[in-house]
């Protein structure tokens, strides 16, 4: 059983609580039912499900989004410590093009967070040992992968500062400016 919470950009984003069965034995959450999604308006196939394992305290993983025809949506879980969860409208078309919304997800909310297409996605992690599950709509695709840079000076991300180190690869820390990304839309 599932709801929504909470909803971002003209429902496009939503945050949506998972039921949690407690007992003496534990607990029982049920993480994906395509029928409940689907009663909540997300349609969305899901074809593949990743996980990121990141060992230290304010590891930043983004922004990442997919080009057409290989674009992907996403439906993020937090399965261990916390994490800073960030998403950009990519749509041109919307009035909130290039605005970004934050929020924290824990691994104890049972939150699942769900960006559809045309946003970019990225986040920081808040715990040593975060573990962060996604399931995607499409499959991966280096050549219609694009990152942009999770500090550009347009998008304003207030991002988490811990000692001012920041553990980040070399793909993200080189990513696009988003004045840049027009043609890439």
């Amino acid at each position: 059983m599932i709801e929504i919470c909470k909803t971002f950009f003209g429902n496009r984003v939503k945050l949506i609580k998972l039921k949690k069965f407690v007992d003496k034995r534990g607990y029982f959450i049920e993480n994906f039912n395509v029928r409940e999604l689907k009663d909540i308006g997300i349609s969305t196939k899901f074809v593949q499900d990743n996980e990121s394992l990141s060992i230290n305290k304010g590891t930043i993983r983004g922004m990442h989004f997919q080009k057409k025809p290989m674009q992907q949506a996403k439906l993020i879980s937090v399965k261990k410590g916390s994490i800073f969860d960030v998403f950009v409208d990519l749509n041109k078309n919307s009035k909130t093009y290039g605005m970004h919304k934050k929020i924290i997800l824990k691994s104890t909310d049972n939150f699942l967070l769900y960006i559809p297409f045309n946003f970019a996605h990225g986040f920081c992690t808040l715990e040593k040992n975060t573990i962060v599950n996604y399931k995607i709509s499409n499959y991966y695709s280096a050549d219609h992968e694009i990152t942009i840079d999770y500090n550009d000076h347009t998008l304003n991300i207030p991002w988490p500062r811990f000692n001012n180190s920041k553990f980040i690869s070399k793909k993200d820390k080189n990513g696009k400016k988003f004045i840049d990304l027009s043609n890439n839309l």
